[in-house]
């Protein structure tokens, strides 16, 4: 097949959102299909355009298997300046548009979100090139910005509402990641063009791997126990509570907290943890480093605000199972998070902002070394079986297929 994919992420890029539809795009490929990726100049990490491929507006590759046209990202200066985040995202969805119409016909379009205008891109590009259209909703807007408070007021509120009915009664098949999100969209559209087909994570390139490694030894850390937050350090995450654990565990000397990763919370964050002896932040790392980065952490968190882990599956899950290391998940009850934790044995889930909960959880695994070896190698077995590449190409393919017919 023939097919075309619009991406706000890709890489080089680092958002975790442009590693999982990378490797999609090579598992797709390697199973011989041909592949037109319209995708942003990598942003992610500075929140501007990288030094190297800055100085153009746009950029094209050819690859063995189709072609990459990089766009500008128009990146909006403040992450939580609402409306200037609406025009970037404007900005980006029109000239991708735009770019993604051009071209001979194809038998699909893969339209990722967030942001939700992409779902508008992605239409545009189906309909000029007589092709069907699948929407991935890796997260679920405007449910996510209205449970932060980003998104107020009842008219804004209800025009993100319908924009995102829209979105979905265009595309033809509407994929999402868990069985929560799914119910969330199936109630918002036809409920039978409603898939779920999970993010997977590289087994290979993340496994169980020494401690004491190289991330270690950069950082400060050998020979301490590592409780790790790796992952954007933004509004969605209540990352504060990683700063009153680290406060409230103080007391162990040999106990450290790190933060790794960049966004919007950061400075405020730093501010926050100043006098605390126990608690590092790191920058973001280069995606080839991510297994190092996985396997430096004895215990690894998952903190989502309240309300949020019903609207989104934090890639960052599957890492962690793949690198078998215990997860503490501060998230919704009976979210897809907590039940992946809980089914696979892999840590412990607890309610979502409470500090204290998670805390004890940690306190608890702390004085359970044995248990937290256990819960590491039941999450690398869990994962194994569940969301490898291959089938998640098979399903993205067979959909595909479907569609055509």
């Amino acid at each position: 097949m023939k097919l075309g994919i619009i991406t706000p992420h890709f890489a080089p890029d680092l958002a975790p959102t442009g590693t999982v539809i990378t490797r999609l795009v090579e598992e797709l490929a390697a199973r011989g299909h041909r592949i037109d990726v319209v995708t942003a100049l990598p942003w992610y990490r500075l929140h501007r355009v990288e030094p190297e491929f800055a100085g153009r507006l746009r950029r094209v590759e050819d690859t063995p298997w189709g072609r990459i046209t990089r766009l500008h990202p128009f990146p909006a200066s403040d992450k939580r300046n609402l409306m200037a985040r609406a025009v970037s995202f404007g900005a980006f969805t029109t000239v991708a548009g735009v770019s993604a119409t051009r071209g001979e016909r194809l038998d699909g379009v893969l339209a990722v979100s967030p942001p939700l205008t992409i779902g508008l891109a992605g239409w545009m590009a189906a309909r000029a090139r007589h092709s069907s259209l699948v929407f991935n909703v890796q997260d679920v807007f405007p449910d996510v910005a209205i449970e932060l408070g980003a998104l107020r007021g009842a008219r804004t509120i209800a025009a993100a509402h319908r924009l995102e009915r829209l979105c979905y009664k265009l595309a033809d098949a509407v994929t999402v990641l868990s069985d929560d999100l799914k119910d969330n969209v199936a109630a918002k559209t036809d409920a039978s063009k409603v898939r779920v087909i999970p993010n997977f994570v590289d087994i290979e390139a993340i496994r169980p791997g020494e401690r004491d490694n190289a991330y270690r030894a950069e950082f400060g850390l050998k020979g301490k126990t590592v409780v790790m937050y790796a992952g954007n350090v933004g509004l969605s995450q209540s990352l504060e509570m990683v700063i009153e654990a680290a406060g409230a565990l103080a007391y162990e000397e040999s106990l450290v907290f790190v933060i790794n990763g960049e966004g919007a919370a950061r400075s405020d964050l730093e501010a926050k943890a100043k006098g605390l002896p126990n608690i590092r932040f790191v920058g973001m790392q280069p995606a080839a480093r991510l297994g190092e980065v996985m396997a430096a952490g004895d215990i690894h968190l998952v903190p989502l605000k309240r309300g949020l882990a019903r609207s989104s599956v934090p890639s960052k899950t599957y890492s962690i199972l793949a690198a078998g290391r215990p997860i503490v998940a501060s998230v919704d009850e009976g979210s897809e998070v907590a039940r992946i934790v809980e089914r696979a044995g892999a840590g412990i889930a607890v309610p979502a902002e409470d500090a204290e909960a998670m805390t004890k959880a940690i306190r608890k695994l702390l004085d359970s070394p044995e248990e937290m070896q256990r819960m590491g190698a039941a999450g690398r077995s869990f994962v194994e079986g569940w969301a490898s590449p291959t089938a998640v190409a098979a399903a993205y393919e067979e959909l595909f297929e479907e569609l055509k017919r």
